[in-house]
């Protein structure tokens, strides 16, 4: 009976904490949307209307007054696209050397790659404006998709190297004998095995590149600017901010990204849980 008793408080107490990390988590994102939908009377009023009757208006207005929002989702999915592709195909040949090999340079390079995710991102992107303004390069798709690589690479590679640790080895050597190179091995051996650690690893990068504001901000200015920056210029209005249009959007920039985060949570929870059961 006690025991049955404790069971009961148990899961009494795990019913609330979910609740509490869903009320926690889920509060901001509906917010925004419920503030989007209402005159802008009625977001700040005091105290809260809790009853109001929806209108759109707010879209209406981001669509025919803040255009920028709309060119700046586009680029954000070109870069993001881009970010994506290269990040995965590097992350996966790094990750496949780290698995296989062993050298003294690897360990060096291992070292090197964690410190890169260590360092505040502002202290190595102000150094290189220069060069970036020197080669041409500021204000392109190009830089973006680099930059986030660059600095994505390093996760990515020992996320996707836990996975193909557990590939075994044997595998390679049978394929080697058989007469395939090391490309072939990669990718008719490891890439289908290790496809759930890829997928994960490429979750993780679109939501970071989706995101992305601190390159953005130092590195474009109008031709590649993305979502997030464009969104924040809304608050730099002559005429005082328009908290309706920023709230709407806020909930468009949400939207895409919130649907792919749902539609792909079990990657993301294999990719946050990588290598937890290793012993």
């Amino acid at each position: 009976m006690a025991k049955r008793k404790s069971l009961r408080i148990s899961s009494l107490f795990k019913a609330l904490a979910m609740l509490a990390v869903c009320v926690w988590s889920g509060l901001p994102i509906a917010l925004i949307f419920i503030s989007s939908l209402k005159l802008p009377r009625d977001i700040f009023a005091s105290p809260p209307s809790l009853f109001f009757t929806p209108t759109f208006d707010n879209y209406a207005r981001l669509w025919a007054e803040a255009g920028n929002i709309f060119q700046g989702l586009f680029n954000s999915l070109i870069v993001t696209i881009g970010t994506m592709s290269l990040a995965v195909l590097v992350s996966l040949l790094a990750a496949y050397a780290y698995s296989r090999y062993r050298s003294r340079w690897l360990s060096v390079s291992a070292f090197f790659l964690i410190a890169i995710r260590l360092i505040p991102p502002i202290v190595i992107t102000i150094p290189l404006f220069p060069a970036v303004n020197a080669l041409g390069l500021n204000d392109t798709h190009f830089i973006l998709i680099i930059l986030y690589t660059a600095f994505f690479v390093s996760l990515g590679t020992f996320v996707m190297r836990t996975f193909i640790d557990q590939i075994p080895r044997e595998l390679d050597e049978a394929a080697i004998i058989d007469g395939a190179s090391r490309l072939q091995v990669i990718s008719k051996v490891i890439l289908p095995l290790s496809a759930q650690g890829i997928v994960a690893v490429a979750v993780f990068i679109i939501v970071y590149a989706w995101n992305e504001f601190l390159f953005a901000f130092i590195f474009t200015s109008s031709f590649a600017k993305t979502a997030p920056l464009a969104l924040a210029e809304l608050n730099d209005s002559f005429d005082g901010v328009q908290w309706g249009v920023v709230f709407a959007a806020a909930s468009v920039q949400l939207v895409p990204i919130l649907l792919f985060i749902i539609m792909t949570q079990k990657y993301l929870v294999a990719g946050l849980t990588a290598g937890a059961t290793k012993g």
